[in-house]
């Protein structure tokens, strides 16, 4: 499991308990254990998109769980993050389709604009690229995620009008709303 040494203010606000008591509600008290991943990608996008192991505690405590059962879960799933990332995570698809298209050459070409390597968050903590299995796009390779989003048919000039568009605010990563 990998951990992350960075401070994280936990924020359990009124509406995200009340977010969490609805997703609980929704099972048996002897249960609750079934809400764990929902509550997590609740608990991770309230929370710059990353969950410490302090926080994950206070999941468990929350669900009343032993903490080791959300460990396994938040190490298990790439879709958790255990330290901080950059405001704009680039997952670039590298399986088969995205490959013979050319996601390779992109993400080189992605992380030397941004001037990082691979993993890497930029100084100015906005962006991040990482390579990923499969998401399960093959028809509309090269391809990326980006928040909840799909970006297609990817090109170095796609690629650069995104960069720029997030850098100028006009990218929602929850709601796909390109705002002018």
């Amino acid at each position: 499991m990998e951990i992350s040494n960075a401070k994280q203010v936990i924020n359990i606000t009124p509406e995200l308990q009340a977010r969490i008591d609805e997703l609980l509600s929704h099972y048996p008290a002897d249960k609750r254990k079934s809400a764990l991943l929902p509550i997590l990608h609740d608990v991770q996008d309230a929370h710059d998109n990353w969950l410490s192991i302090e926080l994950q505690d206070k999941v468990a405590e929350i669900i009343g769980i032993q903490p080791i059962e959300v460990y396994e879960v938040v190490s298990f799933y790439t879709m958790y993050n255990q330290k901080p990332i950059g405001k704009f995570m680039f997952e670039f698809c590298r399986t088969s389709c995205c490959a013979v298209r050319g996601t390779e050459d992109l993400m080189e070409y992605t992380c030397s604009k941004l001037g990082v390597q691979e993993g890497e968050v930029t100084p100015d903590g906005m962006f991040q690229v990482v390579g990923v299995e499969c998401l399960g796009a093959c028809g509309y390779a090269p391809m990326m995620q980006l928040g909840d989003y799909y970006k297609e048919h990817l090109t170095k000039e796609k690629i650069d009008t995104i960069i720029d568009d997030c850098r100028a605010g006009k990218i929602d990563l929850h709601k796909q709303a390109i705002t002018e």
